[in-house]
């Protein structure tokens, strides 16, 4: 390769070992299970002048969690495997710079929760056959003035599940229906989210940011029900920074942030489940709802 380009590569070996001797709910299941994964990564670089520019593909297994275990001899989880492929440009400047990534995650067996019990009637995640994410990432920031800057980066993405099988526990004849979805939205997975910070440099010790957040809407559950889900979010925090130098080279800061200082009304996780009881489909949702106004005050001292 030339000067500007240039090739990378790396490679993974891992070795997972797992010696399962019961759990709570199956205290006599006796597992030994061992993992012997590959990672390899491989791409292309480009650079010249302001643009740079890569290609990367990379593939990556993973092993269950410990909790994926809990099951009986025939529903043991298998690996997740992933394919992953980004392609990224960007141009770098004095007065501004800006980036675009574009990745495709390829999974094959990924483990998720389906709402279905196991032989010792736990609820667990399952391997799914095929699910994916993709989109783009942009980032960038501007110099507006010598002492006003502006940052942002936004994410676009779809992340979808295919053939993808709901379990819906059945109180009025026992046992679970079922609800099949061909395609649908990957949980707690938003479609946008965004960052913005302004930031002002008064003087040279002094430094004030308005930071700004947008989440959009994300589903508690894998089948892409607006009754399941947490509303789209836009937030702003202030942050003051004040920094003087001490004695031998030292420095000392003082933070003054203010988090959510419009007060709004949002959740950023919660959990969802369904049954079926007395003819009519029941579904529950529970948040984990997020603090008001709020501040933080603090010093930094290097020494």
């Amino acid at each position: 390769m030339n000067a500007n380009w240039s090739v990378f590569s790396d490679v993974q070996a891992r070795w997972v070992e797992y010696r399962l001797q019961g759990f709570r709910n199956n205290p006599n299941i006796r597992f030994h299970p061992i993992y012997q994964f590959i990672n390899p990564k491989a791409g292309i670089r480009y650079g010249q002048k302001d643009w740079s520019g890569f290609l990367s593909i990379a593939y990556a297994q993973k092993e269950p969690n410990r909790d994926d275990f809990e099951a009986g001899w025939n529903q043991q989880p298998k690996a997740e495997r992933l394919l992953d492929l980004e392609i990224n440009v960007g141009k770098r400047k004095d007065a501004y710079r800006w980036s675009a990534t574009f990745y495709h995650m390829n999974y094959r067996d990924q483990l998720i929760l389906t709402g279905a019990i196991n032989d010792v009637g736990a609820y667990t995640r399952q391997n799914i056959p095929r699910s994916y994410r993709m989109g783009v990432e942009l980032e960038a920031s501007v110099r507006l003035t010598h002492q006003l800057q502006l940052i942002g980066n936004l994410a676009i993405s779809q992340n979808r599940v295919r053939n993808f099988t709901e379990y819906i526990d059945d109180y009025d004849h026992g046992g679970q229906i079922t609800q099949f979805y061909p395609r649908s939205e990957l949980a707690l997975s938003p479609t946008v989210v965004s960052n913005a910070v302004l930031s002002w440099k008064p003087i040279k010790k002094l430094e004030l940011q308005w930071i700004s957040k947008y989440v959009s809407r994300q589903y508690l559950d894998n089948t892409s029900n607006n009754r399941r889900s947490l509303d789209p979010y836009w937030v702003q925090d202030l942050l003051v920074e004040y920094r003087w130098e001490l004695p031998r080279k030292k420095s000392m800061r003082l933070l003054l942030q203010v988090n959510n200082w419009t007060n709004t009304r949002y959740e950023p996780n919660g959990y969802t489940f369904s049954y079926r009881y007395g003819g009519v489909l029941n579904t529950e949702n529970y948040y984990f709802p997020m603090a008001g106004m709020n501040g933080m005050l603090g010093v930094e001292i290097e020494l």
